[in-house]
């Protein structure tokens, strides 16, 4: 494995945007993609959509991880955001830049003009990245509220949002958090919010925090009611029963009204301060990652001896079966200290009795199904290829419901000790999908993650809703799933690229899904990363 030199958080802003909306400004949303080689990119991270904006300052920091020894090309790509899909195929590209990683972490400020395509300008528009290490992973709770705020529209009462700015070396405010808009309300109350450390004051207790309120205008040009200066020392002295106020102060009216007093007062309702884990820390830290593989044995797959067929193992030995189970299983069995993988078929017939099984061992050893290492679950898949016959239904449940027993068995435990992977191989076919949907809102709750990789060329609508990417995924009765922990790859995007390409896209969740699961449950890792001193 690379070893990650450290993390770093990218600041995004644009200037002098291309206008693709009718009667209004675009609105823009950056994208952060990395090279996955094979002509692939793979995204990382985007930011929020910032409305009817030429010039946007975007709030949402871009993590990404830095080797040192890697050349990692990333692109920025820059749509205006018409509708709330998450697909950004349909709407407007308004340019974009390819570099690495190194440039930007090398440059103090990197600002490079916006393409449309190589060599041809979107405009005038340019894009302004600034790097900054993440050493410090502790995070700051904010609860705010305000009172008695200027009435900015004619027509009703203001609505307030806050912009959060800390002070950077070279003295100019930089924009760390927005919150969200509190509509007609001179007394807000804004949501809870959580700012990571580094970002809020670079870790730095009395650097000096700008906050202010404005009065949000849908056109983009919103009014400023008011400002504060203040520290994260300050903020910190609010805790239950005692708030910290501020007077929110409008610099204009304080130079023209004699008698100006303030614009509203600002209130810290509770400001704390926590430690958040990363993955890497769980991992370090003692946490085994329990893999788990399915693959589907169904008729839909075709004839193994036949050569159109999914299962079909062609003279230098490979099916993309084969080739899921080797990409993503290389990357996992770095995680798991025993090497030791169950795997299971479904929806073929076993012998002696020819009974269709909807979760067999792979290696016909129901009492101990584990593989040693990868090469065992390839050689188990190979042997037993020519002994079954490929049947159906194809029912998912019932293999997420055994990996769901073990996962629900090591939360007794009570410590961030296990976490189960499971790799499902599919050809798309699938017939449970209630009791499938279920299965995994039910999984949701405990500390387990689902992988589905689809082969061929089927219609995968199916796995597509099962991953939840569109919206969170419900059970039959309406239950929502706790979190989002299935992951679907269509095998085919991935047929010409390095088998590198499809292990970085498919484990791409985890270590979100790990650490959210977690932080949920409140566990910290088994044994706590040292603190450096800094």
């Amino acid at each position: 494995m690379a070893a990650c030199v450290s993390r770093v958080e990218l600041s995004v802003s644009c200037r002098s945007l291309l206008d693709r909306d009718l009667g209004s400004r675009s609105d823009p949303l950056c994208v952060l993609l990395q090279d996955a080689g094979g002509g692939r990119w793979a995204e990382l991270d985007r930011t929020e959509k910032v409305k009817n904006c030429q010039d946007p300052e975007f709030c949402k920091k871009l993590v990404v991880d830095y080797y040192f020894e890697k050349v990692q090309k990333l692109k920025f790509s820059v749509y205006d955001i018409d509708n709330k899909s998450f697909d950004l195929n349909d709407d407007d590209y308004l340019g974009g830049i390819e570099c690495t990683l190194g440039q930007i972490v090398s440059s103090s400020v990197f600002t490079r003009p916006l393409e449309l395509k190589q060599g041809k300008p979107a405009g005038k528009g340019n894009i302004t990245i600034s790097a900054e290490e993440i050493k410090d992973n502790r995070v700051v709770h904010l609860e705010i509220e305000a009172q008695n705020l200027d009435k900015k529209d004619i027509f009703g009462k203001s609505d307030p949002f806050l912009e959060f700015y800390k002070q950077n070396d070279a003295g100019t405010w930089q924009l760390m958090y927005r919150s969200e808009v509190v509509k007609n309300n001179l007394n807000p109350c804004w949501r809870k919010f959580s700012v990571p450390l580094q970002t809020f004051c670079g870790g730095d207790f009395n650097k000096p925090i700008k906050v202010q309120c404005a009065d949000h205008d849908s056109d983009g040009s919103h009014d400023l009611i008011g400002a504060l200066e203040t520290t994260l020392a300050q903020m910190q002295t609010a805790a239950a029963g005692s708030l910290v106020e501020y007077e929110c102060i409008h610099p204009e009216k304080k130079q023209k009204k004699k008698n100006y007093k303030n614009s509203g007062i600002i209130r810290i309702k509770s400001c704390k301060i926590e430690t958040e884990y990363s993955f890497l820390d769980y991992v370090m830290g003692g946490c085994q990652i329990n893999f788990t593989v399915g693959v589907d044995f169904t008729a839909s797959n075709g004839d193994p001896k036949s050569p159109d067929s999914l299962h079909y193992i062609s003279p230098d030995g490979v099916n993309e079966y084969l080739i899921a189970i080797w990409s993503v299983g290389s990357v996992v069995q770095d995680y798991d200290t025993d090497k030791l993988f169950p795997a299971f078929g479904f929806g073929a017939q076993i012998p002696p009795s020819w009974q269709v099984s909807h979760e067999f061992a792979l290696n016909f050893n129901p009492s101990n199904p584990y593989c040693q290492g990868i090469q065992g679950v390839v050689d188990a898949y190979r042997q037993i290829l020519p002994q079954i016959r490929l049947y159906g239904p194809t029912n998912f449940s019932p293999i997420i419901n055994h990996v769901a027993r073990f996962a629900a068995h090591s939360l007794q435990q009570g410590t961030a000790a296990q976490y189960f992977i499971l790799l499902i191989i599919t050809d798309g076919e699938i017939t449970d999908l209630d009791q499938t949907r279920q299965a995994i809102v039910n999984a949701s709750k405990l500390p387990m993650s689902i992988i589905i990789v689809g082969v061929g060329e089927a219609d995968f609508k199916a796995m597509e809703f099962l991953d939840g990417d569109s919206g969170v995924l419900k059970s039959v009765t309406g239950e929502p799933a706790a979190r989002d922990i299935v992951q679907f790859v269509p095998f085919q995007q991935f047929k010409n690229a390095p088998r590198e390409a499809l292990s970085q896209m498919v484990l791409a969740e985890v270590p979100k899904q790990l650490v959210s699961y977690y932080k949920w449950q409140g566990w910290p890792p088994l044994k706590l990363p040292e603190v450096k001193a800094m």
